[in-house]
C-alpha cells in the first residue's frame, strides 16, 4: 500500500514537471533490494554489535532502539556508546561532545544528499523524505554504482535503503537481547565492525590504479587526524583530503 502510494505520488510529480520527474517505480525499488540483500546480512551483524555495546553501557532497550531508528549511524553510535560506558547519560560539556560529535561524524550525509540530488530533487517530497529516512552508507555506495551502470529509477535508493534498515533495527533487538549473556563486545574486537563494514564498501567504489593517490591521501589524513585531533573529525578529514586529491586529478586531467 505504502509503495503504490508512493509510485502514484511519482506519476502526479511527473505530470506536474512536464515530465521532467526521475521515474519512482515499484519494479526499481525491487531492483534496489534486489542488490542490496547480500549487504542486509553484515548490516544485521553491524546492528548486533551496537546492541551488545548499547547493553554494555546500561542503555535501556528503548533508549538503543530509539537511537538506532532516528540517529541510524553506526560510527555515530558507537562513539555516543562509548561516551556511556559508566551507565549514565552523559550532561553538561560531555553531553555537549557528545552531540558535537555525532554531528560531525553524520555531516558525510551533506555529501551524500548532494550526490543523491540528481534522484531525489526530480521526485515528490514522500518520495524524496521517505528515501531519506532509510539512507545509509551501503544503499549509498549501491545507488552510486548503481548511476554509473545507467540506473535511473530513484525507487532503487529507497528499496536498497529498506532493506538495510530493517536489519540494523532487527540486528540492535537481537544485540540488546543477547547482552545479558555475552561477553564484553570489545574484549572479543566487534567493535572492529565498523571499520571491516567500511572498508568492504569502499572497495566496491576503487576502479582502477587511478584511484590510489586519492586512497592514500585519504588515508595519510585520516590517520593523522586520529592521532592529532579531537574524535569525529577522523572521517571529515579524510573526506575533505580524498576529495579534494580527487579535484586536483581532475583538473589535471581536464587541462591537459
Amino acid at each position: 500500500m505504502i509503495l503504490r502510494i508512493m509510485t502514484e505520488a511519482s506519476h502526479n510529480t511527473n505530470a506536474a514537471r512536464g515530465g521532467g520527474a526521475a521515474p519512482f517505480t515499484a519494479a526499481g525499488v525491487r531492483r534496489g533490494a534486489v542488490q542490496a540483500l547480500p549487504l542486509a546480512a553484515s548490516v544485521l551483524v553491524y546492528g548486533m554489535v551496537f546492541g551488545l555495546l548499547a547493553k554494555t553501557a546500561a542503555m535501556s532497550f528503548a533508549e538503543a532502539m530509539l537511537m538506532s531508528t532516528f540517529v541510524y549511524s553506526g560510527s555515530a553510535q558507537v562513539v555516543a556508546v562509548s561516551a556511556m560506558e559508566s551507565g549514565r547519560i552523559p550532561t553538561g560539556a560531555a553531553a555537549f561532545a557528545v552531540m558535537t560529535t555525532i554531528v560531525l561524524l553524520n555531516a558525510r550525509y551533506l555529501l551524500y544528499g548532494a550526490a543523491l540530488h540528481p534522484w531525489l530533487g526530480r521526485v515528490s517530497t514522500l518520495q524524496a523524505y521517505a528515501t531519506l529516512v532509510v539512507l545509509g552508507d551501503g544503499n549509498w555506495v549501491l545507488s552510486m554504482k548503481a548511476a554509473q551502470e545507467g540506473e535511473k529509477d530513484a525507487g532503487y535508493v529507497f528499496g536498497s535503503g529498506v532493506v538495510m534498515f530493517v536489519p540494523w533495527l532487527m540486528g540492535t533487538t537481537i544485540g540488546m537481547l543477547a547482552g545479558a549473556f555475552a561477553a564484553n563486545p570489545r574484549s572479543l574486537g566487534l567493535d572492529f565492525m565498523l571499520v571491516a563494514f567500511s572498508a568492504a564498501l569502499m572497495s566496491g567504489l576503487v576502479k582502477g590504479r587511478s584511484d590510489v593517490a586519492v586512497l592514500l591521501s585519504a588515508s595519510v589524513a585520516a590517520i593523522a587526524a586520529d592521532r592529532l585531533l579531537p574524535a569525529g573529525l577522523a572521517v571529515l578529514t579524510a573526506a575533505a583530503a580524498g576529495g579534494l586529491t580527487a579535484w586536483l586529478r581532475f583538473k589535471t586531467v581536464e587541462g591537459a
